[in-house]
């Protein structure tokens, strides 16, 4: 009896928590308990119900009973039954299902259907591919042999071709007064046969110069040769006389420059013939002037008021001689004039005058009115000479001319020439 109180204690402990466990896990309280009775094992009927909106599901276990003869003691052992707290969460999360209406309705296109028949074109026999000629052995030009300058030796023919035309396309080199200009063979009209160059050198020996023909346009020539003289050709200025305050002055002279243009022609020629492509340089030669204030030479001016003639060199006075000129009725020309005619020992012939009718001519000698020199100017008529009568001197007392002591005039003519400038003036 001892021993059977705590052993009642435990199976009632054990039964409790059971009970517990099947309340917490929803199950009903009759599935907990078992009836045997012979052999026949009856299970409960568990319902389970879920928070959800599907409907309630019922489980129904099926009853088997067999017959049993034998019966066996059931010996009960007690039970340590561990009870773990369940945790239920509440579940209320709803989805809302949206339904979308389908309204769209596509129209179905019926196409006709076309059969095109295809009839199987007919299958030629193959032909037999063509049998390629045997490759032609190289033919190379002989060694040391050039065209034109250009060596060819040891190429073919079409390099050699190429070879050549590239030389002879390369612009030439012309330097003229320290600037550089490249005219192409073609700008300048020429024309170079290459082909024909070519073929002779496959045919010449080794070490053969053969020769190539060019054709040049000689007008393009000339008219490249004519813009490099524009463009640096200047014409040389004289120096001029003009009187300026009753003496003589010269203006600036200026030095001029010019090309060869023949010598200028002919080296761009030869540069195009012979295929050359050395620089050309062509000599832009200075032009002096022909008339310079150094070397102007003898300058004559007369006055007629006070009775002078001024001998000058240039600008500067030389020599200055007291003279007769033309009376009233006979005045002296004004203006600028030169020396026409020299003769020495002159023959004196009346001009055609009132003055002179009558009057036999006189030949050279002492009573000769021309005295021993004459100098004529481009005045009709007029000119300088010495005179017998020196009481005449420092007087208007002539019939035009000028009037010099006989030592004076060949003196002076001795100082000027031919073209040498005569100012009259008034003064």
């Amino acid at each position: 009896m001892r021993r059977a109180g705590p052993l009642f204690l435990l199976l009632a402990c054990a039964l409790s928590g059971a009970l517990a466990a099947s309340v917490l896990a929803g199950a009903s309280p009759a599935s907990i308990f078992t009836t045997s009775s012979g052999a026949t094992t009856t299970a409960a009927v568990t319902t389970t119900t879920t928070a959800s909106t599907t409907a309630p599901t019922t489980t129904v276990a099926t009853t088997t009973t067999a017959p049993t003869t034998t019966t066996r003691p059931v010996t009960t052992f007690p039970t340590t039954t561990t009870t773990r707290p369940v945790t239920t969460f509440p579940t209320t999360t709803t989805r809302p299902v949206t339904t979308f209406p389908t309204t769209t309705t596509r129209p179905v296109i019926t196409r006709p259907v076309t059969t095109t028949r295809t009839t199987p074109k007919p299958v030629r026999p193959k032909r037999p591919a063509p049998k390629r000629p045997a490759p032609k052995p190289v033919v190379k030009i002989e060694g040391r042999v050039s065209v034109g300058g250009v060596p060819v030796g040891g190429l073919t023919p079409a390099v050699a071709r190429s070879r050549v035309r590239r030389t002879f396309a390369t612009p030439l080199v012309v330097r003229a007064n320290g600037r550089l200009f490249r005219p192409t063979a073609a700008s300048l009209g020429a024309r170079a046969y290459v082909n024909g160059a070519v073929a002779r050198a496959r045919a010449a020996r080794p070490g053969t110069a053969v020769a190539l023909v060019v054709k040049v346009r000689g007008d393009r020539v000339r008219t490249f040769v004519g813009r490099l003289a524009e463009r640096f050709e200047r014409s040389a200025v004289d120096s001029e006389l003009v009187l300026r305050g009753l003496q003589p002055y010269l203006t600036t002279d200026r030095t001029g420059q010019a090309l060869d243009r023949v010598a200028a022609t002919s080296a761009v020629l030869t540069a195009l013939v012979e295929n050359s492509r050395r620089a050309i340089r062509l000599d832009v030669k200075p032009v002096p002037p022909a008339v310079t204030r150094e070397a102007y030479g003898s300058v004559v001016v007369i006055r007629r008021g006070s009775n002078q003639l001024q001998l000058f060199d240039g600008m500067e006075m030389r020599q200055s001689f007291r003279v007769a000129t033309g009376e009233a009725r006979y005045p002296t020309p004004l203006g600028r004039f030169s020396i026409v005619v020299k003769w020495r020992h002159p023959w004196w012939y009346p001009p055609d005058s009132e003055w002179a009718r009558g009057k036999k001519p006189v030949p050279p000698g002492p009573g000769n009115p021309l005295g021993t020199r004459w100098m004529g100017i481009s005045a009709p008529g007029v000119g300088i000479h010495g005179t017998p009568d020196p009481g005449s001197i420092g007087y208007s007392v002539s019939h035009g001319c000028i009037r010099m002591q006989i030592p004076e005039a060949e003196w002076l003519f001795e100082q000027i020439s031919i073209g040498t400038p005569v100012f009259i003036v008034s003064a």
